[in-house]
C-alpha cells in the first residue's frame, strides 16, 4: 500500500507540481524547479541518555518508522545535569532518499500528521532561509508502526525536509503543492 502511494506522490510531483512551479516562478529550465533532496529524522533519548536501554529503544523505533537502520549519534559536549559525557551515545539519525523518502513523506502527510492531537497545521515560519523545512514531533506514537502499549516513555523527534529551493517562498510553494498541511497564515 505504501509503495503505490509513494509512487502517486512522486508521479504527482513530476506531472502536476513541477509544471505548476515552472509557471508560478517563471523558470526557464526544468532543472531550476525545486525538488525534494532528502528527509533527515533525528531522535534522542532525552534525559535518559545514560540508560543504554533507552538508546536501544530509540534505535529500534527509528528503524520501525523509517524502514532503514539508523546511525547512532553521540554527544558533542558533556552535560552534567543529564550525566552525559562527550562521545556517549545519545540517540539515532536516519537520512532518507529516493523511494524511502517519498514513502515516508506520504505516510507523514496522510497518516501521522492527522493523528496529532489539536493539529491546526504546521508553522510556515520553520524554514531556515535556504529552502529547508524543520518540524518537531512531540510523540512518536503518531506513526502507525509504534504500538502505544510497548512504549516505556514518550520521545519526540526532529524531521528536516531538505529541498533544492533557493528561497523559503519556493520551498513553501513546493511543500504546499505536495500536500503538507500548513496553518492558515501560510
Amino acid at each position: 500500500m505504501a509503495t503505490s502511494k509513494k509512487l502517486e506522490l512522486e508521479k504527482k510531483y513530476l506531472k502536476e507540481i513541477k509544471p505548476a512551479l515552472m509557471k508560478e516562478f517563471k523558470y526557464t529550465s526544468a532543472m531550476e524547479v525545486p525538488r525534494l533532496e532528502k528527509i533527515v529524522i533525528n531522535m534522542t533519548a532525552g534525559n535518559e541518555v545514560s540508560n543504554s536501554k533507552a538508546i536501544e529503544e530509540v534505535m529500534s523505533e527509528l528503524a520501525l518508522i523509517t524502514g532503514q537502520k539508523p546511525f547512532q549519534t553521540t554527544a558533542k559536549k558533556s552535560l552534567a545535569s543529564w550525566k552525559l559525557r562527550e562521545g556517549m551515545p545519545m540517540g539515532g539519525k536516519v537520512t532518507l532518499r529516493r523511494e524511502k523518502m517519498w514513502s515516508f513523506l506520504t505516510k507523514l502527510i496522510n497518516v501521522a500528521l492527522p493523528r496529532v492531537r489539536d493539529f491546526n497545521g504546521l508553522n510556515h515560519k520553520s524554514f531556515d532561509g535556504k529552502g529547508n523545512f524543520a518540524l518537531g514531533v512531540k510523540e512518536e506514537i503518531i506513526f502507525p508502526e509504534i504500538s502505544f502499549d510497548k512504549i516505556r516513555k514518550l520521545k519526540g523527534m526532529d524531521i528536516i525536509i531538505v529541498t533544492s529551493a533557493k528561497s523559503n517562498a519556493e520551498a513553501l510553494a513546493l511543500l504546499k503543492h505536495l500536500g503538507i498541511p500548513f496553518n492558515k497564515q501560510a
